[in-house]
């Protein structure tokens, strides 16, 4: 059996699959990560998820493949990039095997997600000749992760597909990576929130803010299309995916891939963009089920 599980700063999911497809789960458990804990007690509440699934599945697991906030570092063996701040500079790795005494496996989120869609979601039916895939997220943060020949990039820094810290303009907030105008700190949810209060002085969320009709509403879908389009061509320009698929709670808005999709073709360097972008077929699920197929050490350092 197969066991994923999605480290988020909220909850901590974990899933036990039978075979490497989404219907074949035997269980799948949630539970809330209290990162206010603190590393250790984030250690301890993956370990005591990891035995619950166990016994429910009536199996024990022999290797546990897991997708994290922020990334492995191959020099150092440490998280890093990640927003939930105290699994920073920690052995994640090493610190769950010997607890657990088993290895684990571990990738960014983004990356469990584009895997999870190519392997078993959107790519593998509607794509199946796809060898370049680049998997984003746009919810509260905003990643990507890449697939090439159905294996995750994971980069000589760790850091392949860090789309949502690429510089993108300097309209764009400080971003806790220590930067300014990152992608995160312009299309992720809470910045066009944010973005949405500068004008109006209202707080409300994204979902309700797009309903609305009054002109600042207008102001923040231009600044989502524009700077969505803009940063997208420049990862199309460079990598030249076969199939994007977007993620995240900014992936269920439609116009992303019409409206969206005119303003990345004006800014690709072709003069026939027929990249196809579409909406992610795994939902939520994308990145547990991503992170059991971590397990089965689905990564490479360097594109073959």
């Amino acid at each position: 059996m197969y066991y994923g599980i999605d480290l988020g700063g909220t909850k901590i999911e974990g899933v036990v699959l039978h075979s490497l497809s989404p219907e074949t789960i035997v269980v799948r458990q949630r539970i809330p990560t209290e990162a206010s804990g603190g590393y250790q007690h984030i250690l301890t509440r993956i370990a005591n998820l990891i035995r619950h699934l166990e016994v429910d599945a009536g199996h024990q697991a022999s290797v546990v493949g897991i997708g994290t906030p922020g990334t492995l570092d191959p020099a150092t063996g440490t998280l890093k990039n990640s927003n939930t701040l105290c699994l920073n500079g920690k052995p994640l790795v090493k610190d769950l095997e010997d607890i657990l005494g088993i290895p684990v496996m571990i990738a960014n989120d983004a990356n469990c997600f584009a895997l999870a869609e190519t392997q078993m979601g959107v790519v593998a039916h509607q794509y199946p000749e796809a060898r370049v895939v680049f998997g984003v997220i746009m919810g509260t943060g905003v990643g990507g992760g890449i697939v090439v020949n159905g294996k995750g990039l994971h980069g000589h820094h760790g850091i392949a597909g860090e789309w949502g810290h690429m510089w993108l303009d300097d309209e764009g907030e400080d971003c806790y990576c220590g930067r300014h105008g990152c992608v995160e700190t312009i299309l992720s949810g809470p910045a066009l929130s944010r973005y949405y209060t500068r004008l109006t002085g209202m707080d409300l969320p994204l979902e309700t803010i797009l309903e609305r009709k009054d002109p600042a509403a207008a102001q923040v879908k231009q600044r989502l299309l524009h700077f969505f389009g803009k940063s997208l061509a420049q990862v199309i320009n460079l990598l030249d995916p076969d199939v994007i698929v977007l993620g995240g709670g900014l992936s269920r808005i439609p116009w992303l891939y019409t409206e969206g999709r005119k303003i990345i073709a004006a800014h690709v360097f072709h003069p026939d963009f027929s990249t196809p972008v579409v909406p992610p077929e795994l939902g939520d699920s994308a990145g547990v089920f991503g992170a059991a197929l971590v397990s089965k050490n689905n990564f490479h350092s360097n594109i073959p």
